[in-house]
């Protein structure tokens, strides 16, 4: 049986209460009326093997237990193995180890091709195999080959996610890199596909399938209104509320932002009721929570911070903890999205549970 129920406001604040004398101040963040901790879990790396289930499935665990709420996924990841090792840690954490469902916030993506547990030598052969006979999809629906955002096909990767998890209920669902299909089609059919899709998901939330839904993305937010990759969150707010009225489910969206990407920080390239704001600004300004993924950017700002941004960032014990501490501080982001299939990793980035994040102006670092 499917674990029922979903995150919810008296459940993260018993979350919350757990450590409430070890959780520095603003470690937890107030969000859709619910609480999510500032660093979350990601589960995108790894090699498609049973000992990586495992570690997945333990840091997952072990996250959890000491202070972080917010667990990212995608049906891709690792070739659907890292959700079902979410499934496995969550079986535990509410089964083994005393946490509730309601306490967790659990996120997952559909959009790209999700193989099963390891690549396919044929790939045309799976789509027609798995998409296409079914009919969930004809070819044609896949851009170059690997993305596709049908209503039909995203209700197929939400439903098997659930039973990757072994869940009822999906708290945040996201369209995967909308943006891949930018390069072949017009923005009219992009925000007509975006709309159709948008509807669907509202009809799963009417279904308790999901909470709440949005895109994540990686270069959509990030890019200048003149790249074909971009994208208007106004727009897509406006699409949201005409799918699902003004309590629509278009709440979060995911970006990548660290040290070495902070354009949704710096470059203003939203509009707003007709202000120019940065991603970040625009965000609140619509009611969009703002989770960051690639906050170590693969380990890379993990390394060799210049001992200027350390300093400014408090002189913390490790680059890796500097590099979080920046995202988890900066105004407009919620949670910071950390990698961790090592449970030593997590026991070292999640010592900043007890370290309250700065409130400084970070626009100095990039001048």
């Amino acid at each position: 049986m499917p674990l029922t129920g979903h995150a919810t406001a008296a459940g993260t604040t018993r979350y919350r209460s757990r450590f409430s004398e070890s959780a520095a101040p603003n470690h937890f963040r107030s969000q859709q009326q619910l609480l999510l901790s500032s660093i979350g879990i990601g589960t995108y790396l790894g090699s498609a093997d049973q000992t990586t289930d495992e570690n997945y499935a333990n840091a997952v665990v072990r996250t959890v237990q000491l202070g972080a709420n917010v667990i990212d996924s995608a049906a891709n990841y690792r070739f659907q193995r890292s959700e079902r090792s979410i499934g496995h840690a969550l079986t535990s954490l509410t089964q083994d180890l005393g946490f509730s469902r309601d306490e967790l916030v659990v996120c997952t993506k559909g959009g790209y091709l999700p193989f099963d547990g390891a690549p396919t030598r044929n790939v045309r052969e799976y789509i027609e195999e798995t998409f296409v006979k079914p009919g969930i999809a004809n070819f044609d629906d896949f851009i170059a080959g690997s993305h596709c955002m049908t209503p039909d096909y995203l209700q197929n990767q939400l439903d098997q996610s659930l039973r990757n998890m072994n869940l009822e209920c999906v708290d945040v669902y996201y369209i995967h890199n909308p943006e891949s299909q930018l390069g072949h089609v017009s923005d009219s059919e992009f925000y007509s596909r975006l709309g159709a899709a948008f509807e669907r998901l509202e009809q799963n939330r009417n279904q308790g399938k999901l909470r709440m839904y949005g895109v994540a993305t990686w270069n959509g937010f990030r890019v200048t209104t003149e790249s074909r990759e971009y994208h208007s969150l106004e727009q897509m707010v406006e699409l949201a509320s005409k799918a699902g009225g003004e309590a629509h489910g278009f709440r979060f969206i995911q970006l990548p932002f660290n040290l070495a990407m902070p354009e949704a920080l710096e470059l203003r390239n939203q509009t707003v009721n007709g202000e120019q704001l940065s991603s970040l600004e625009a965000a609140e300004a619509l009611g969009v929570t703002v989770i960051a993924s690639a906050s170590l950017l693969q380990g890379r700002m993990a390394r060799t911070l210049p001992d200027t941004i350390r300093e400014s960032l408090g002189s913390l014990p490790t680059d890796a903890q500097t590099a979080i501490q920046f995202v988890r501080s900066t105004p407009g982001i919620t949670t910071a999205l950390i990698g961790m299939s090592n449970v030593d990793h997590v026991e070292g980035n999640l010592q900043l549970v007890r370290v309250e994040p700065m409130d400084e102006d970070f626009s100095q670092l990039f001048s």
